[in-house]
């Protein structure tokens, strides 16, 4: 039977600070699978119900007589994808690739662990069937499904009990084309089988056990023989020892709720690494190399996990926030959801590169710091984006407010020389990305950007900006390029950024040039110019108009007096209206041509880390343009209190309640098995 789910306050608030403890996890992953049976109850009910029927049946079964052994797989790395591509792809029924036939392939490994005769049909792709933790039958030619046949005999004690361990099974796969039958131990390879691996690792009494998934139907074969499962053991065997000597209560954590790892084909460079929000506990991640990245993989991956099975249970923001928002990890636009789950996630790697900047030295030291630097200060813009754009429940900026608090505790002792060095050459990369991101995106309102040309040639106030526009990507993106890359290692070991006034020369004479946009975006902020943020946060805009003028400039007759050049840096600082000694006519700044100094640096608006306060409801912070119409992730299932609980997070929206009072997170399902077939009230 499904049952109510309450979230504490102390396990909401210790969650939102990023970690939570093994507690937490072990009710986020049993929320997780109420979900999942929710889900396969939805799938069994809708028009791909019949292709599922069978196999839910066996699960059912299963569960009656070894109940561990079918919570394994609906617990399991493919249970949560098969039943939300399901739902997502039913159409698929009509032209014979229903997905719902594919919980036959996960329901094999049940039947195997409880010893349960079963006998079940299996979709055959390319000549392989996938059967999820259990391995890969190749070779079976153009047959289009097989009959997987699992027997099972008595030991000599007697008859066949698997929790007494005196049962043996067989399983055979029956095609048109004839029989295979599997190895007695699975988990050994043979002629036609591939087995998934189980990668073990054991460090201070705390164990970790994954099946290295090769066997998902969804993902295309891997040849994994440069990285096989035995180097994957022992990269897991030192990266686990790391964790749990330097991170012990995260540790502790990944043993409660990871569950499985899906080797990705290698990318170009660096390592690749993802998490389906359907997929509780499972990391996808191509070979990481070494045992640092591993374990940074792991807890950055997990985060992911964690926030996404938290999401179930309660409502973080609610829809009309911006669509498409500026993440300084990501290369393309993010919807809110996508934004807040990045930001958690980079929890774990401030975590991770503030133990290692402890611990390491010289380069590989001062590279952590870097590191941990540019991860804090990622935060930190995520937050800040988070508070401007996102309608946030109370829930939801409670949340934000002690995950701020974490990042604020994160911060080092620091203060030296060498720390403000590193800080403004972070702050350098971080502005110049933002400026490449918006000409890469975004885009100001054509007429809104005339009516401000003709308002500067004719020396008036600029007024409101004109709206703005995201625009969605599509297909995989690429990052920056390769001149801001470089660009950005350089900063590293710069003392300071190129001076704004060269940069701004720079931009005009190449406005089309994206890199010069970054660099004087980061020399305007690092020098406190007015309207820096203009620079980096609306950078299309400025661009758009330097463009607008130059070519007016260019029109003008040879007879009339020609209009001054529209300098980016007075263009800025009069869209800001922060600079009272600027003339809107194109001379630019009276006086300090060549710097800033005697300059009062720009007003910021509060930043997250550094304090958010109590936000209302979608309320945007105090600069940055209001909300824009945009959607939040739909609720996968509603909620409503327990008895004699507290308030319920789903019944009474952003409500975060008072010290010591439950935030009240319920679910719940009226059924005699979790199994059986009626319909779902929470």
């Amino acid at each position: 039977m499904i049952g109510p789910y309450v979230l504490p306050d102390e396990v909401f608030d210790a969650l939102a600070a990023g970690e939570g403890g093994r507690p937490a996890v072990l009710l986020l992953r049993r929320a997780r699978r109420s979900r999942n049976l929710l889900l396969l109850r939805r799938a069994l009910d809708g028009p791909c119900g019949g292709a599922a029927e069978a196999a839910a049946g066996l699960l059912a079964g299963v569960e009656r007589v070894a109940p561990r052994a079918a919570r394994s797989v609906i617990d399991g790395p493919a249970f949560g994808t098969w039943a939300a591509r399901t739902l997502r792809d039913c159409p698929a029924h009509g032209r014979g690739g229903c997905a719902g036939r594919d919980l036959a392939a996960l329901t094999v490994l049940a039947a195997i662990r409880a010893a349960h005769p079963a006998r079940i049909t299996v979709p055959v792709r390319e000549g392989r069937l996938a059967l999820p933790g259990l391995g890969t039958v190749t070779g079976l030619g153009e047959a289009p499904e097989a009959l997987v046949v699992v027997e099972t005999t008595a030991g000599p004690e007697g008859s066949p009990d698997p929790s007494a361990g005196n049962c043996r099974v067989r399983v055979r796969v029956l095609t048109a084309a004839g029989e295979r039958v599997l190895p007695r131990d699975p988990s050994r390879p043979g002629h036609g089988w591939q087995p998934v691996a189980v990668l073990d690792a054991r460090h201070r009494g705390l164990a970790l056990r994954l099946p290295l998934e090769t066997a998902v139907p969804e993902l295309p074969a891997l040849d994994t023989a440069s990285a096989g499962p035995a180097a994957w053991r022992e990269l897991l065997r030192q990266a686990w020892e790391l964790l749990v000597e330097n991170h012990p209560r995260r540790a502790e954590e990944l043993a409660a709720g990871l569950n499985g790892i899906v080797p990705l084909p290698a990318p170009a460079r660096g390592v690749a690494s993802a998490t389906s929000r359907h997929a509780f506990g499972t990391v996808l991640t191509s070979w990481p190399a070494d045992p640092e990245r591993l374990a940074l993989t792991l807890l950055h991956e997990f985060q992911h996990s964690k926030l996404s099975a938290l999401t179930d249970l309660v409502t973080l923001f609610e829809p009309g926030g911006g669509p498409r928002l500026y993440a300084p990890w990501r290369p393309d636009p993010r919807p809110p959801g996508g934004l807040l789950q990045g930001i958690y996630a980079h929890l774990g790697d401030l975590a991770f590169w503030q133990d290692r900047s402890g611990r390491r030295h010289g380069p590989a030291r001062a590279d952590a710091a870097w590191r941990l630097a540019q991860t804090r200060a990622h935060v930190e813009r995520g937050l800040t984006e988070a508070a401007a754009h996102v309608r946030l429940t109370d829930l939801g900026a409670r949340f934000l407010e002690r995950l701020a608090r974490t990042v604020r505790d994160a911060e080092g002792d620091g203060g030296g020389s060498g720390d403000e060095r590193l800080a403004r050459a972070v702050a350098r990369v971080q502005a110049g990305d933002e400026a490449v991101w918006r000409l890469r995106w975004a885009a100001a309102d054509d007429a809104g950007t005339d009516r401000l040309a003709a308002l500067w040639r004719s020396g008036r106030p600029a007024g409101p900006l004109p709206a703005q526009d995201v625009r969605a990507a599509t297909g995989a993106v690429a990052g920056p390029g390769p001149e801001f890359g470089r660009w950005a290692a350089r900063q590293r070991g710069a003392e300071r950024a190129r001076p704004a006034r060269e940069a701004a020369d720079a931009v005009l004479a190449a406005p089309h040039r994206a890199q010069g946009w970054a660099e004087l975006a980061a020399a305007a902020a690092e020098e406190g110019r007015p309207g820096a943020d203009l620079l980096r946060a609306r950078t299309e805009l400025v661009r758009d108009l330097v463009l607008r003028l130059t070519a007016h400039r260019t029109a003008t007759p040879p007879d009339t007096a020609s209009p001054r050049r529209p300098d980016p840096l007075a263009l800025a600082a009069w869209l800001a209206d922060t600079a009272a000694d600027t003339d809107p006519a194109g001379a630019g700044p009276a006086t300090d041509e060549e710097g800033a100094a005697g300059r009062t640096p720009q007003a910021r608006p509060t930043h997250p880390a550094r304090g958010l306060g109590r936000l209302g409801r979608g309320e945007p912070a105090e600069s940055g343009p209001g909300p824009e119409p945009g959607s939040a992730a739909e609720p996968v299932a509603s909620v409503e209190p327990g008895p004699g609980e507290g308030r319920a997070a789903g019944a009474q929206r952003g409500d975060g309640g008072g010290p010591g009072q439950n935030t009240g997170v319920s679910m719940s399902q009226n059924a005699r098995s979790p199994l059986a077939k009626t319909s779902a009230t929470g």
